[in-house]
């Protein structure tokens, strides 16, 4: 039993802005000790309250493209003028020592990290339940963030082309209420946790067993 552990999964949550997932990523952080939240790096502003090294790694322009050169990006993306990116070496550390990684990326970086390390990766794509309450979230959030309506109109438009990679995922959770989407997504993260193939040194186990009958 003791040369038995579990490997680490990369667990994705993507959906368009508003539908839910930072939400339901802060719930899923604070129910499972052994889930750490994968960090970003970005070369968009720093915006009030953010800190480096805990919301996101805020890079120069110059910074992202050797990170991206010298391969130490699982993934990278340019999503509203702005490139983030996902660094590899505390991903990997993480899924070595048994720890899960929880990512907030959207439907590029998923399929890049999809190329990496399929067998490490599951993926969980939220939808709104309409798309009346979809915007309705963006115009309430906007009150916080102070984005103008063209942001708005911005984010609903492309909200149509993320949702429409919708199948590319390995489950789909469709947002109607934010405690009974969360309590799927932890479902399925149990689910995937208890997998075969995580689990390291079962063959040599099951021998051990076999040669004791």
């Amino acid at each position: 039993m003791e040369n038995l552990h579990r490997r680490g999964l990369m667990y994705v949550l993507s959906s368009p802005s508003g539908a839910g997932k930072t939400t339901i990523t802060r719930a899923l952080l604070q129910k499972n000790e052994d889930l750490q939240l994968s960090i970003s790096a970005t070369t968009r502003k720093r915006r009030a309250g953010e800190g480096q090294g805990q919301d996101y790694y805020f890079v120069t322009p110059d910074d992202f493209r050797d990170m991206v050169d010298n391969g130490e990006m699982l993934e990278h993306a340019k999503v509203f003028d702005n490139y983030y990116g996902t660094p590899r070496a505390p991903v990997e550390e993480a899924l070595s020592n048994g720890k899960d990684v929880i990512f907030d990326i959207d439907w590029q970086g998923t399929q890049q990290l999809a190329d990496l390390a399929r067998e490490d990766l599951v993926t969980v794509f939220i939808l709104p339940p309409t798309r009346s309450a979809l915007e309705a979230r963006l115009r309430n959030r906007s009150k916080d963030t102070r984005e103008s309506e063209s942001d708005i109109r911005g984010r609903m438009s492309k909200a149509a082309d993320e949702m429409s990679h919708y199948s590319e995922y390995d489950y789909v959770i469709i947002n109607k209420d934010i405690e009974a989407a969360t309590a799927k997504a932890q479902l399925i993260l149990d689910g995937e946790r208890l997998k075969r193939h995580r689990t390291l040194g079962l063959s040599e186990f099951v021998r051990g067993l076999k040669e004791g009958l």
